[in-house]
């Protein structure tokens, strides 16, 4: 219900969609969830929430083992603009932040998978992560 909210932030987001689709229809709805999807879906399976907000634009918190098997940058508006990658360790701790996802697995990530193999042993930490299975689950349980 949007009556007697006098801020965005009162609002809940479902109300705010809700009121968005009775505005503007249904099928150009469909077409805006298409081109500004609210979620990413990673190759493990996983979905993220998208942050449209973010001052780097579109980002999307993931975690580096759900991405494995991405060889292509990720990106919305029909491939338009790419998503900022703020990918994480599996303790959910800041890796690195890409909007060119190719070029971290061919340079920095070996740095980066040298030094969290001894941080966290227990990860699939692959030397070619494009072409690795994706997965959120250690070695041990693998």
């Amino acid at each position: 219900m949007l009556s007697g909210k006098r801020r965005l932030a009162d609002v809940a987001p479902q109300a705010l969609a809700s009121a968005l689709e009775g505005l503007i229809g249904y099928e150009p709805m469909r077409r805006l969830n298409r081109l500004a999807p609210a979620e990413f879906a990673s190759p493990a399976g996983t979905t993220h929430p998208i942050d449209y907000s973010a001052a780097a634009g579109p980002t999307v918190e993931v975690r580096a083992q759900a991405l494995f098997g991405l060889s292509q940058h990720p990106a919305i508006a029909n491939g338009a603009a790419p998503l900022v990658l703020a990918i994480t360790s599996p303790a959910g701790r800041p890796i690195q932040t890409t909007k060119d996802l190719p070029g971290f697995w061919g340079g920095s990530w070996r740095d980066v998978a040298k030094d969290m193999r001894g941080r966290y042993p227990k990860h699939p930490w692959p030397d070619d992560p494009a072409s690795a299975v994706p997965t959120l689950r250690s070695k041990r349980f693998s």
